[in-house]
């Protein structure tokens, strides 16, 4: 470690709800480095999605700028976002979000169909060394829904690994799974971070996921908490 991987500088957003102005974020500062595992953490409406959301191309800050890898991602147009997203940024997310009739190998597969440099057997290969990684190869032609909750997210987890991203972003990971499930995918999450220096960033509520984490950032009225970060 030591590179920093995500740099936000004084973000503001804010939505409109109704009649209402949300600020969500206030002037947010954050700085992630490469190989960390770090949640954030704070009550409901804090910013922690939005800040996630941010940071993954999924929307673009009222304020502030937001580098990811050197590279100023604050403003980027819808193509140019997409292509970054699918290069540096995975996902995984609360719901799953697998396709149902797409095989988990395919469901592994899909964001290696925008890689035009990509022959077939390197896509391939890419989602066997995915699939063993989060321990799922002799599961690879079934589909979604003959699977566990906990395997679903690990299909959700070698999707997201499988583009070998700079930033794995997770929103609420563990929030549909049991505590034995969720204790076995905190292990697999801390192992491909420990043993391939996958960084990731979560925003989470479970203790569970908290307690074996390197750092735990707080967020309170839309800023990082003093001393929390």
């Amino acid at each position: 470690m030591g590179e920093v991987l995500v740099d936000v500088q004084g973000v503001h957003k804010s939505f409109q709800l109704g009649q209402t102005q949300v600020h969500a974020l206030r002037g947010l500062d954050l700085q992630v480095q490469a190989g960390e595992f770090t949640a954030v953490v704070g009550a409901s409406g804090s910013g922690k999605s939005t800040l996630l959301n941010l940071i993954g191309c999924l929307d673009e800050p009222d304020e502030g700028r937001i580098v990811l890898g050197g590279q100023d991602i604050s403003h980027l147009d819808d193509a140019a976002r997409c292509t970054l997203r699918n290069r540096k940024i995975g996902y995984i997310f609360q719901a799953f979000n697998l396709v149902p009739v797409l095989s988990v190998a395919e469901n592994v597969e899909l964001p290696l169909l925008l890689h035009d440099d990509l022959a077939p057997k390197d896509r391939a290969d890419r989602v066997a060394q995915a699939l063993a990684d989060v321990q799922l190869t002799e599961f690879a032609p079934q589909f979604p829904d003959r699977l566990s909750g906990g395997q679903r997210q690990r299909v959700a987890i070698a999707r997201a690994l499988v583009t070998r991203p700079a930033l794995v972003l997770a929103d609420e990971p563990t929030a549909n799974l049991d505590s034995e499930t969720t204790g076995k995918l905190v292990d697999l999450m801390v192992d491909l971070n420990q043993k391939r220096g996958v960084t990731f960033l979560f925003s989470t509520h479970d203790e569970k996921l908290m307690s074996r984490v390197a750092r735990v950032v707080r967020i309170r009225d839309g800023k990082v908490a003093e001393g929390a970060a």
